[in-house]
């Protein structure tokens, strides 16, 4: 194996990093990462890393499970990829059955992606053609949060438009009705829980009764707005957006590709507010990092609009890789780890560890204020002029140089490790956290 500066001049050569800015690869060490185990990764010179972020959020049970690699060498003897048009397999009709069991209020119908985006993509496009199945065309339009976000596509960018991710393309995306961003850290009506009116769905309800005729469906990130920086909602609003949706007849889309998979202390984001969504998008840790697949849940009721008899209301739409039955096996070995050992049970009891742990971080220099769910706590820098944003960048230096890899999202600065990461490695992690805000307030 060459050195690691061997690795790193011909990634430069050859590569093309999402969401990475040009001058930091060209200057910085980053690491040449050559295996994982556990919460950790490992780089081609054998320094260790913690993976404080899942890596990107979805390798929710950590890397190197036994039982995961085997269900894939497995499945790889028998039978390596086959269509979905007009086939089958065995793997995707176990995966379907066994997501449908694990969801509330089935029964459900799996369509199969292999990333976020295309979940989001396909049930955006379900949820209009549904209603033109319906024979009710006006209804096309879509209502998300303001800060959304749900993938890179053009349909996904179009509710979830980032400014800084999405100016380029803002010309070509429709433009959905969005409603103000909730987020009970930071709340923009100054309220505390105690004086909390819910004052911040008022402009949703109102969206809603202006335009319910012409709205397809209402798309959300269930209880915390990812990429916005971890910005977390009370589970009532979500409670009345979907008692809202069910008056007006509106189809509700959550987004569960983040927050899904236990992250949040239960296994869907969405049950905190015992709801019943119409279209559950699912990614990130439905395989567990292992490989790429995701899925489109839609509630019976919908699929049965799109028969092709007498009219043809077939949805045209669909992905090479859907349904892949490598993925697939992997999908299938990480939900039975997840019911054998209780990983649900178990992060939600890590996550208390975690936010317990993040509390002390509250009164450091230039803290906004911090927010914890489940396995995900986060930690707002103070951002004058940008002087936020900066400080989280030299953080995430620091760590790195001291073997924990971290992400920030602008000035928020965040932890999303492996579920079962155990209690006592959370404390260390955070008290890393902490000693870097401390040296970094100078």
């Amino acid at each position: 194996m060459p050195p690691n500066h061997d690795w790193r001049a011909a990634d430069r050569r050859c590569i093309w990093h999402p969401y990475s800015r040009l001058s930091e690869i060209n200057t910085e060490a980053f690491p040449i990462i050559v295996r994982g185990r556990g919460p950790y990764l490992f780089d081609d010179a054998e320094r260790r890393y913690l993976d404080g972020i899942s890596s990107w959020w979805c390798c929710n049970l950590g890397h190197s499970r036994p039982e995961i690699t085997r269900a894939i060498q497995r499945q790889a003897q028998k039978l390596q990829h086959s269509m979905l048009g007009n086939l089958s397999h065995p793997a995707v009709i176990k995966l379907a059955a066994a997501l449908a069991s694990v969801l509330p209020g089935a029964p459900w119908r799996a369509f199969f992606a292999s990333d976020g985006a295309c979940a989001v993509e396909a049930g955006l496009k379900i949820a209009v053609q549904y209603w033109h199945n319906l024979g009710q065309p006006r209804r096309r339009k879509f209502v998300s949060l303001e800060q959304a976000y749900h993938g890179d596509t053009l349909g996904a960018m179009a509710v979830g438009y980032q400014p800084q991710f999405h100016r380029p393309f803002r010309r070509l995306l429709s433009k959905p009705w969005q409603a103000p961003s909730p987020c009970c850290a930071d709340c923009a009506w100054g309220r505390t829980p105690s004086s909390c009116g819910r004052e911040c769905f008022a402009p949703m309800q109102k969206m809603i009764a202006a335009h319910a005729g012409e709205i397809a469906a209402v798309i959300v990130e269930p209880l915390c707005q990812g990429a916005a920086g971890m910005r977390i909602y009370h589970p009532d609003y979500l409670r009345r957006l979907a008692r809202l949706c069910r008056q007006t007849g509106i189809l509700l889309i959550v987004d569960e590709i983040a927050m899904g998979m236990g992250r949040t202390g239960r296994l869907w984001a969405f049950e905190h507010a015992g709801i019943k969504p119409d279209i559950v998008c699912v990614g990130k840790g439905l395989a567990a990092g292992y490989l790429p697949i995701s899925a489109t849940m839609v509630r019976q009721k919908i699929f049965q609009t799109f028969s092709d008899r007498p009219v043809d209301r077939t949805f045209y739409h669909g992905h090479t890789f859907a349904g892949n039955p490598l993925a697939c096996a992997a999908a299938i070995a990480v939900l039975d780890f997840y019911r054998r050992h209780d990983v649900v049970r178990r992060a939600q009891a890590n996550g208390a560890a975690l936010a317990a742990a993040f509390r002390e971080l509250q009164n450091l220099p230039g803290v906004k204020n911090i927010r914890c769910l489940g396995m995900l706590a986060a930690c707002e820098l103070e951002d004058c002029r940008g002087a936020g944003r900066r400080r989280a960048q030299d953080i995430r230096r620091r760590l790195q140089r001291q073997g924990v890899l971290i992400r920030p999202l602008g000035n928020v600065l965040y932890l999303m490790p492996p579920l079962l990461t155990p209690p006592t490695l959370l404390r260390k992690l955070a008290r890393m956290l902490g000693d870097a805000i401390r040296a970094n307030s100078g």
